[in-house]
């Protein structure tokens, strides 16, 4: 298994994909117009709204148009240590080695411990999805390289993926002799085999970090951001980053390197993998990743088996449907082309669930199969496929219809890209006018920017071929007629009819 981040970052945004052995399975985008935005892992200094003992909850403002939700039991156990330790900050220096308070009821009420216009510090832990606030917790933890540190506890967790006990045995020994007073730590997959200095290292960095939300909000008016999530590309470097990072590939020169100190931090032996774009085609068109976007949003996502998936939404859930489309299998054996179809489904399913992030209820609607240790074949299959999954999940076993129910995280709102394309010719309309219309279009930009140097040309691959076509091409008759070379570049991303003329500076003469 490789992996491969490819980054494509534009003055309005950085879209993020995550390669799997080439194969498309996240997307982000971080947009860079709004420092407001809300992520997952951001601390706030919010104010309390009001309570709600109906749902024993309350509603704090964080600057989002819409209150965060904090539930009663997101308060912590030890939110009586953080309120503590808030008074103690924000009245004088932070001070963190005081008596751990009593843990409150784990069935208490919210009112008893939290009322309107109080000053809360509180962490997202959903982000704004639909018509629904963020939701937020004021157990604050905070992930690391190695570790995730967690205040006014004094336990040490260790990663179920980590399997020798040996190993296990090692890493809580030297958490304990390295921890801080009054913090928990939660031992990541990534810490295996690391020696202490490392360990060391990274659990010091999560402490000056948790001082310094104290020190940030100390003087802060809320609704405040104290303390933000790193930038998404980061976080991904973070989380995932081992052997099989196979190549980090970036387009722009800032990112490219910021990415290689702060992997210089945390990976010194990995910098190598980190590569700037420096190619005149799209970073996404290079890698392929346009033409994956493209197959895998739309209604209908197609299989390499000639199979093909159904994918339908509603507000709390959805629904997928398998179909074997026009695959040929063994013309005597129906069940065990099902079988085959629903395997190569399985993989599809649990690569698009990650990718679009879908999260709820999903029912899977596999084909029809008779024998009982197929059904559970499938089961396994699938449950094996969706163990890499960083989002938290759960699967039923298939029932007698052949459905199986998965339920999924949900941490942000439904990744959703449109595939669908406007006509290019009539707009919607039905009017169709004559393609050759765009020749005369731009023609007719190229005699307008006549003084203009250096221009590029951008337009759909099949227009690109049609004016490169021929040894006396009309990219060659431009040059004998203006007396200078107008380079042409396809972008497959844009429709058919698309075309924009740029000059030597990449500013826009003309565009469609």
């Amino acid at each position: 298994m490789s992996l491969d981040l490819i980054i494509s970052s534009k003055p309005e945004e950085v879209v993020i994909a995550l390669l799997k052995d080439k194969s498309l399975i996240e997307i982000h985008t971080e947009s860079n117009e709004d420092d407001n935005t809300i992520s997952a892992g951001d601390i706030f200094l919010g104010k309390v709204k009001r309570t709600n003992p109906g749902l024993n909850s309350a509603f704090v403002n964080v600057g989002y148009e819409k209150d965060g939700f904090l539930h009663y039991s997101d308060l912590g156990a030890g939110y009586k240590s953080f309120e503590k330790a808030a008074k103690i900050a924000f009245n004088g220096k932070p001070d963190f080695e005081f008596k751990i308070e009593k843990e409150i009821e784990k069935y208490g009420k919210i009112k008893d411990h939290i009322s309107a216009n109080q000053k809360l510090l509180v962490q997202i832990t959903k982000e704004p999805i639909s018509s629904k606030g963020p939701k937020v917790t004021t157990e604050i933890t905070l992930p690391g390289r190695y570790l995730v540190l967690i205040p006014f506890s004094n336990k040490i967790s260790v990663s179920q993926k980590i399997d020798d006990p040996e190993e296990k045995n090692r890493l809580v020994r030297l958490i304990e002799s390295i921890r801080p007073k009054n913090f928990g730590v939660i031992i990541r997959t990534v810490a295996q085999t690391r020696k202490v200095a490392e360990l060391n290292e990274d659990l010091q960095d999560l402490r000056d970090k948790w001082e310094s939300i104290y020190v940030n909000a100390k003087d802060v008016k809320p609704p405040k951001k104290i303390l933000g999530e790193i930038n998404k590309a980061s976080a991904i470097v973070r989380d995932l980053l081992n052997e099989n990072f196979n190549s980090i590939v970036v387009d722009d020169q800032l990112m490219f390197v910021q990415l290689k100190e702060y992997i210089g931090k945390i990976a010194p032996d990995k910098t190598k993998i980190i590569k700037l774009h420096k190619g005149k085609v799209d970073i996404f068109q290079t890698h392929g990743i346009h033409k994956q976007i493209k197959a895998s949003f739309g209604r209908k996502v197609n299989m390499a088996n000639g199979g093909y998936l159904i994918i339908d939404h509603a507000e709390a859930m959805h629904v997928i449907d398998v179909n074997s489309g026009n695959r040929k299998g063994k013309e005597n054996d129906s069940e065990a082309n099902a079988l085959q179809v629903n395997l190569d489904a399985a993989e599809e399913v649990a690569r698009v669930l990650r990718l679009r992030d879908m999260g709820g209820i999903i029912a899977v609607d596999f084909i029809d199969m008779y024998q009982k240790e197929n059904n559970m074949k499938l089961y396994k299959f699938l449950k094996e496929k969706m163990s890499s999954d960083r989002a938290k999940h759960n699967l039923i076993p298939p029932s007698k219809f052949g459905v199986i129910e998965i339920t999924r995280q949900r941490l942000r709102p439904e990744t959703s890209i449109d595939t669908k394309e406007t006509c290019p010719t009539c707009h919607g309309t039905g009017e169709v006018q004559a393609a050759i219309l765009i020749t005369e279009q731009i023609k007719n930009a190229i005699k307008a920017a006549d003084k203009s140097k250096g221009l590029v040309l951008q337009v759909h691959p099949f227009i690109e071929a049609y004016f490169k076509k021929g040894i006396i091409s009309r990219q060659i008759k431009w040059f004998l007629k203006h007396k200078k070379w107008i380079k042409i570049e396809g972008k497959t991303s844009k429709h058919l009819l698309y075309f924009k003329l740029l000059n030597k500076k990449k500013e826009v003469i003309q565009a469609s």
